[in-house]
């Protein structure tokens, strides 16, 4: 029978502690503009675009948008219909159900670190190769969400001259995957060396 000493058992509860505050954070990024796109509590009507220049723009348009700022500028849409709220808020809600995902994983990895569980296990390592992949998605494809809500945004407006709306990758979330993918594949390793010993046993 296997015994786990009490720093151990701190250790691994102090871990889940931490990704379940986590996991509380995210979901709450997400659930507070998701009503507000509802219509169940006031919506979020700005968000944050670069300008083409150093000019400040901050004449109304007939849409009822407004462009405050000199290089990092905030776009405002006043009383935005329901498209307007999807454009204003979509990408980050996109992104933060990938992190929710991943943070999903890393719990079911860490529930793994208990005593009577194997951490070199065949499952261990598919949720280290799904979270390489759900990295590598918020790397690619929310920026290009955000670019495509900007886009659709300002279209037809006076501010879509002003706004400079560019595809920007986002590098941190790219190395951690490619980290993520060299843990999955020590994991991998790690199962077949044990059920390799386990056999000469």
């Amino acid at each position: 029978m296997k015994t786990t000493s009490w720093w151990r058992t701190l250790d691994r509860h102090s871990l889940e502690g931490i990704i379940s505050l986590g996991l509380l954070g995210v979901g709450l990024s997400i659930l507070f503009p998701f009503l507000g796109v509802t219509g169940l509590i006031p919506p979020t009507e700005t968000r944050e675009v670069h300008l083409d220049d150093r000019a400040q723009v901050t004449a109304p348009s007939a849409d009822g948008m407004t462009l405050q700022g000199t290089h990092q500028a905030e776009l405002t849409v006043s009383d935005p219909g329901l498209l307007d709220r999807v454009l204003l808020v979509g990408p980050q809600i996109v992104q933060g159900i990938l992190v929710l995902a991943i943070l999903t994983l890393i719990m079911q990895i860490a529930t793994t670190f208990r005593a009577d569980q194997e951490i070199f296990d065949r499952r261990n390592t598919r949720r280290l190769f799904a979270v390489a992949a759900t990295l590598l998605v918020t790397a690619t494809f929310v920026p290009a969400l955000d670019v495509l809500a900007t886009t659709v945004l300002v279209s037809g407006t006076p501010m879509e001259q002003a706004v400079e709306i560019s595809y920007e990758l986002s590098a941190l979330p790219v190395l951690l995957s490619f980290l993520a993918a060299g843990l999955a594949g020590a994991f991998g390793y790690g199962t077949r060396l044990r059920a390799d010993t386990e056999g000469l046993v």
